[in-house]
């Protein structure tokens, strides 16, 4: 019991009251020390090439608060069947909010005159020889109504009660009703604030005024911080072809890219727009094909002798939606000091390294081992041998 007591006792003193340290051992070898070197040398690369300069990890990051509103302007005009109509932007955006996210229309079947009753479907869809192939009260997924249970002896389809006439949307006009969209602009205009900095900005930086927004056209180089964008240009920058795109719809993106260093004045804060083609390429080889472009159904509904009637459009057009994207950046010193420990700690894979190659590849492997680990009682030790740097030279 007593012995037990006693290495309690030693054990705990010993924890207390003793102290390790690390024994340093010059060891005089070429290789070893060109390997230490090198790795030194990749790990000040990385902290400076890729941790400072490349990822900026003395810089604290923030992303905006964006608002985004959108103005067309613009007339089109169409000849159909000898009927002349002009369509102004309450004709042919969608919605007409000014929303980030809208439609402009570029081409359209429309079905006149169509009010509530009884009508046969169109040719070729839920055929029918008896009234028993159109069971009453039922729908069917590509329909357009209510059967009613007759089948209708001239087209051989089903009754429905529906919006007649049902619209016949099998042709697409070619070439696009509207292909005067093309010659449409868009005027956007994005603020944003980036909360943690305390920074606020608007597309209309410095330098645009009124008198340059009456007369600018954005160009990549011209005029890149212009706020008015051609039709025509947003599909081409995309990379689709206007009429392509016009016949059958489809979506476009413009990404408002804002990525500010505010270590520099604040006005250098500027507006990137990028533009990509989302959807809509008819020559896609894909299982888009399935689906190709954009469209939906709109109807203007209207009173003809106390009878309710509509026109129904079915819309082909352009779908774009505004993204804004944003990253600001500003000096501190926290991620600052954060990354330079990171780095410093780094370092130590330099010595783990030329410990395994000293200890367990070399040929004098046992006497490296034998310098570099000791175990010393410091109780009774003489002063003058303190002094516990050892410097060994191995053979090259």
């Amino acid at each position: 019991m007593e012995k037990m007591r006693n290495k309690i006792t030693n054990a705990i003193s010993d924890f207390f009251f003793e102290y390790e340290t690390p024994r340093q051992v010059l060891v005089r070898n070429r290789r070893v020390g060109v390997v230490c070197r090198l790795i030194q040398l990749g790990v000040l690369a990385y902290i400076i090439g890729w941790v400072f300069i490349y990822e900026k990890g003395y810089q604290s990051t923030d992303t905006a608060v964006s608002s985004v509103f959108t103005k067309m302007k613009g007339v089109g005009y169409t000849n159909e069947d000898g009927v002349e109509k002009v369509w102004d932007v309450a004709d042919y955006v969608f919605p007409p909010q000014g929303d980030a996210s809208f439609v402009v229309m570029t081409n359209y079947i429309i079905t006149e005159g169509q009010s509530l009753g009884k009508c046969p479907e169109l040719p070729g869809k839920h055929n029918c020889t008896s009234n028993g192939d159109c069971e009453r009260g039922n729908y069917k997924r590509t329909g357009h109504g209510k059967m009613t249970g007759i089948c209708n002896n001239v087209t051989n389809t089903c009754e429905v009660m529906t919006w007649c006439p049902v619209e016949n949307d099998t042709h697409i006009p070619d070439p696009p009703l509207l292909m005067s969209a093309e010659n449409t602009t868009l005027f956007i205009k994005n603020s944003v604030t980036f909360p943690v900095f305390g920074v606020s900005r608007s597309n209309l930086v410095e330098g645009i005024d009124v008198e340059y927004i009456n007369s600018c056209l954005y160009h990549p180089e011209k005029a890149p911080l212009c706020p008015i964008f051609n039709m025509g240009d947003i599909v081409k920058l995309s990379g689709f072809n206007f009429e392509t795109i016009a016949k059958v719809g489809g979506a476009i993106g413009i990404v408002v890219d804002w990525t500010c260093n505010f270590d520099l004045a604040v006005q250098h804060c500027k507006p990137q727009y990028t533009f990509h083609g989302l959807y809509g390429n008819p020559n896609e080889t894909d299982k888009a094909r399935a689906s190709v472009g954009y469209n939906f159904r709109y109807a203007r509904h209207y009173f003809e002798d106390k009878v309710q009637k509509r026109t129904l459009l079915k819309v082909f057009g352009i779908r774009i939606d505004i993204i804004v994207q944003s990253l600001g950046r500003k000096f501190d010193i926290i991620p600052t000091l954060t990354a330079i420990g990171s780095g410093v700690g780094i370092f130590g894979v330099a010595t783990v390294v030329c410990d395994l190659v000293l200890l367990y590849l070399l040929p004098k492997r046992a006497f490296y081992k034998n310098m570099k680990f000791k175990y010393t009682d410091t109780q009774g030790q003489d002063p003058e041998l303190e002094d516990c740097s050892i410097e060994t030279e191995a053979p090259q």
